[in-house]
C-alpha cells in the first residue's frame, strides 16, 4: 500500500471502540519531511481520559486479570503476529509521522513485534517464591497486577516504545491507558486496532491522543490509575514524579541522557568511528541513549575527528520514504529551533564547528525540518552542548589523557543512562564499565537492545527498569502470604 492510500485512524480508542473526543476538539499531526498536515486527530480532554480509566477499571473487574496465563499469552502473541503482517503499512505510517528513514521505521516495527512476542511468555516465567521461615509456617509471595497502568510515550520511537511497555503491562494482567506523544499518534492508534483484532477485551487497551498538559496530566492525576510508566524528557519526568507523589502512585521513568562515548587509542578506530557516527546521528540524533559526548584519546584526536568528519559529510539526507536516505527530518519546527539554538550556544562559548550546523535544502521538500550532522571540537566539559540533551544530530568532542580523566569526564554530567567504551584492553573495559555512572554500558559497540536484557536510568535519567523479567515485575504488586500449618495458634 502506498503512502497516498494508507488508512489512517484519527479517533480515540476507548472500551474497544474508536470514538470522537467528547469536546469535538482535534489537533494536527504533521509530516516532518514536508511540514504539511497528515491528519487531524481527536484531542483527548480530561473527560475522555476519565472515560478510558473507567473502561479499564470495568475490564479489570471482568476476566482479563483472571484469564488463564496461556490464553493471555496467545492474545499478546497474536498482536505480535499482526504487527509483522502489517509491517509495511506500519513502517510507512511511522516514517510519515516521525520523519525517520523508511528503513529505520521498518526496523522499529520489527522491534515492536519482537517485544510483544517476548512478553507473551513472561507471565509464565514470573514465579512466586517460597521463603524459609519459622517452624510451622509457610511463607510465599505473589506478584499481582497493579491494575490500571498509564503509559506515556514520546515521539522519537513511538511504536517501538509501545512494544516495550504495553505487552509487559498486559502480560501481568493489567489494563492500560496509553497516551502517545501529540506529534506522533498514528502508529499507536493503528496498534489499538490490532489489539482489538487479536482478541484483547474491550477496556483492556485504551489510546487517548492529546496534549501533555491536558490528557497527560489528567492520566497522571486520575485516582483509578495504579501506575504510570513514562519515557521522555527529564523535565517532564520530574513533573510526573511530583504529581504522582501526591497520591503515591507507582512510577517508572526512562528519561534523558548525555551519553559519553569513550575512544581509546588501542581501539579498532575504523569501527569506533563508524559506530560513533551512527550513535549520534541515527534517528536525526533524537534518542535518549545517543552518544553525543565523544571523549577521544588525545593521541588520536585529530586523526579520529577527521575520519568522523569525512563520514558525516557523506551521509545522504533526504526524503524519508526514499530507500537511499540515511538521515531524515527532525520531528518539528520547534525541535529544529532548539537544535539551532544549541549550535549557536556552542559557537558563542568558543567551541569550533568542524562540520554541519546548517539546514540542507532538499529538492521537493523545502517545507521540511532537516538539519545536517554537526560536530563540535574544542569543547570543554562544562559547555551547554556538552552537558545538556539536545535531541538532534549534534556531537561534542572532548579530548582526554589517560583512563582516570576519561572516567572523570564520563561522569561529569547530570545524566546516567548509557555509555560506551572503545578499547582492545578488556581489563580496562571492565574497570570502566563498573565505574561509569550509567545504567547501560556498551563495550566496542553501541545502541544494542534485546527484550530479555534489563536496564535502568541512573541519576537524572530515570527510575525503574525497562526490559527483561525485571520490567514485567515493575507492573506488579508484591504480596507476602503467611500460612500457619502447625496445630497450634499464636498466643500472647
Amino acid at each position: 500500500m502506498s503512502a497516498n492510500t494508507l488508512s489512517v485512524e484519527t479517533r480515540l480508542f476507548i472500551n474497544g471502540s474508536f470514538v470522537e473526543s467528547a469536546s469535538g476538539k482535534v489537533f494536527p499531526t504533521h509530516n516532518p519531511a514536508t511540514g504539511s498536515v497528515i491528519a487531524e486527530i481527536a484531542e483527548a480532554q480530561a473527560e475522555d481520559v476519565a472515560r478510558a480509566t473507567h473502561a479499564a477499571s470495568a475490564a479489570l473487574c471482568g476476566d482479563w486479570s483472571s484469564l488463564e496465563l496461556v490464553e493471555r499469552a496467545r492474545i499478546i502473541r497474536r498482536i505480535a503476529d499482526f504487527i509483522e503482517r502489517d509491517a509495511d503499512d506500519l513502517a510507512t505510517l511511522e516514517s510519515l509521522d516521525t520523519g525517520k528513514p523508511i528503513r529505520d521505521a521498518r526496523a522499529e516495527v520489527a522491534e515492536a513485534a519482537l517485544w510483544f512476542d517476548f512478553f507473551a511468555d513472561v507471565a509464565l516465567k514470573i514465579h512466586s517464591d517460597v521463603i524459609p521461615s519459622w517452624q510451622g509456617y509457610l511463607n510465599y509471595t505473589l506478584f499481582q497486577p497493579v491494575g490500571i497502568v498509564g503509559l506515556i510515550i514520546p515521539w522519537n520511537y513511538p511504536i517501538a516504545l509501545c512494544g516495550i511497555k504495553m505487552p509487559a503491562a498486559l502480560a501481568m494482567g493489567n489494563a492500560v491507558v496509553l497516551k502517545p506523544a501529540e506529534q506522533t499518534p498514528l502508529t499507536a492508534l493503528a496498534l489499538a486496532s490490532l489489539c482489538r483484532e487479536a482478541g484483547v477485551p474491550p477496556g483492556v487497551v485504551n489510546v487517548v491522543p492529546g496534549l501533555g498538559p491536558i490528557a497527560g496530566r489528567a492520566l497522571v492525576k486520575d485516582p483509578r490509575v495504579g501506575m504510570i510508566s513514562f519515557t521522555g524528557s527529564t523535565a517532564v519526568g520530574r513533573e510526573i514524579a511530583s504529581a504522582a507523589g501526591l497520591s503515591l502512585t507507582k512510577i517508572t521513568l526512562e528519561l534523558g541522557g548525555k551519553s559519553p562515548n569513550i575512544v581509546f587509542a588501542d581501539a579498532d578506530l575504523a569501527t569506533a568511528a563508524s559506530t560513533s557516527l551512527f550513535t549520534f546521528a541515527t534517528n536525526q540524533g533524537q534518542l535518549c541513549t545517543a552518544g553525543t559526548r565523544l571523549l577521544v584519546d588525545r593521541t588520536i584526536h585529530e586523526d579520529f575527528i577527521e575520519r568522523l568528519k569525512s563520514m558525516a559529510e557523506s551521509l545522504t539526507i533526504g526524503d524519508p520514504l526514499d530507500e537511499r536516505t540515511q538521515l531524515g527530518a527532525v520531528i518539528s519546527a520547534q525541535q529544529l529551533n532548539r537544535i539551532r539554538s544549541y549550535v549557536a550556544s556552542g559557537e558563542e562559548e568558543g567551541a569550533r564547528l568542524l562540520t554541519g550546523g546548517y539546514e540542507p535544502r532538499i529538492e521537493g521538500l523545502e517545507g521540511g525540518w532537516f538539519f545536517s550532522p554537526t560536530i563540535f571540537t574544542g569543547v570543554r566539559s562544562g559547555m551547554k552542548v556538552a552537558q545538556e540533551e539536545i535531541f538532534g544530530p549534534v556531537l561534542s568532542v572532548i579530548p582526554f589523557e589517560g583512563e582516570d580523566e576519561a572516567l572523570r569526564l564520563a561522569n561529569d554530567v547530570l545524566y546516567g543512562l548509557a555509555a560506551a567504551v572503545w578499547t582492545n584492553d578488556l581489563s580496562k573495559a571492565h574497570r570502566l564499565a563498573a565505574s561509569i555512572d550509567a545504567g547501560l554500558v556498551y563495550v566496542n559497540t553501541e545502541n544494542i537492545t534485546a527484550p530479555g536484557s534489563p536496564y535502568s536510568g541512573w541519576k537524572a535519567s530515570g527510575i525503574g527498569v525497562e526490559g527483561g523479567l525485571e520490567q514485567a515485575r515493575e507492573f506488579t504488586r508484591l504480596k507476602s502470604v503467611w500460612v500457619n500449618i502447625s496445630s497450634t495458634a499464636p498466643s500472647l
